[in-house]
């Protein structure tokens, strides 16, 4: 009896840490509403992917999806035009929360969301981009519906996130899985208006190579830079924020590092940050492990359909 209470005694503690940092987790990421309506309903409605594609088990990685995602901005400064675009249109520097809030709510939506709510997410996104255009410094127009920009920010995103889950996951995707994962999430872009996406790792490595000619930092991509180092509410949230940032810039190419003029030691980067970033993955995966969000999705993805018999799925 006095083994059974002291694990109980260990064990309740734990539930609260858990659930501590699960709030705190989805606080910064998602806000404090999490909708839970855009994933709990209708029965055996897949959403755009479901629950055995690539995309959930890539997109459910929340340290690899946080280290892939500030990877993905810094890489998505670098197009001077997209750059402009989110300088003069953007709250990004009065308001990065609401920022973070906004793009994690998209990614979340259309990846483990209903059919009908990744539907809406992407039509609010298209009905807003013909609002956003103008002239970049260097003279030349933009426009957010420009369908090369749209390819270039979603591919700068897929590729960081898959870069993130593959440094931080216990077991990373095989090189089918990871075209797998490249050619499944197309189809995002492709609904906002993007074309000639990559599909593959080899075609992201050709795009990428053809467009390092275009990019190149501009002041509005350091100040990126500056906000991701000092981001967070408090001193512990700014602290884990740090950590996770310096492993996405070890996620970077090269010269993509090169150009935002960090010049962080592959050793550094080897043997600090990325094991750090390992850590505090782990961590993150336990305090996310029963997320109320993939949990509802996954609910509502594998039970049996309204009017048809059969038993209900469940959640493993």
């Amino acid at each position: 009896m006095r083994s059974q209470n002291g694990v109980a005694g260990w064990r309740t503690p734990l539930v609260a840490l858990r659930a501590r940092l699960l709030a705190e987790i989805n606080a910064t990421v998602h806000g404090q509403d999490l909708h839970l309506e855009r994933y709990d309903r209708p029965a055996g409605d897949p959403g755009l992917f479901g629950p055995d594609s690539v995309v959930w088990r890539v997109h459910g990685h929340p340290a690899g999806m946080l280290v892939g995602g500030f990877a993905a901005l810094l890489l998505q400064s670098l197009h001077p035009l997209a750059m402009a675009a989110v300088d003069a249109h953007s709250d990004f520097r009065a308001d990065p929360t609401g920022r973070l809030n906004r793009t994690a709510r998209f990614v979340t939506t259309t990846t483990l969301g209903s059919t009908a709510a990744a539907e809406r997410a992407i039509a609010g996104v298209r009905k807003i981009h013909p609002r956003i255009h103008g002239t970049a410094p260097d003279g030349r127009p933009y426009r957010a519906d420009d369908p090369e920009l749209l390819t270039w920010v979603h591919t700068a995103e897929v590729y960081c996130f898959l870069t993130g889950y593959q440094a931080l996951a216990a077991t990373p995707l095989t090189a089918a899985e990871c075209d797998d994962y490249l050619a499944q999430a197309a189809l995002v872009a492709e609904r906002l208006g993007a074309t000639e996406i990559p599909a593959s790792r080899a075609e992201a490595a050709a795009y990428l190579a053809r467009t390092r000619p275009e990019l190149r930092v501009t002041q509005p991509a350091l100040d990126v830079l500056r906000l991701l180092r000092g981001f967070g509410r408090s001193r512990r949230e700014r602290a884990a924020v740090r950590l996770l940032t310096n492993a996405s810039i070890g996620l970077l190419p090269d010269w993509a590092r090169a150009e935002l003029g960090v010049h962080r030691p592959w050793l550094v980067r080897a043997a600090w940050d990325r094991p750090v970033a390992r850590t505090g993955g782990r961590i993150m995966v336990w305090a996310c492990g029963p997320s109320p969000i993939r949990a509802a999705a996954h609910a509502r993805a594998t039970a049996q359909a309204e009017g048809t018999a059969g038993p209900r799925g469940t959640a493993p």
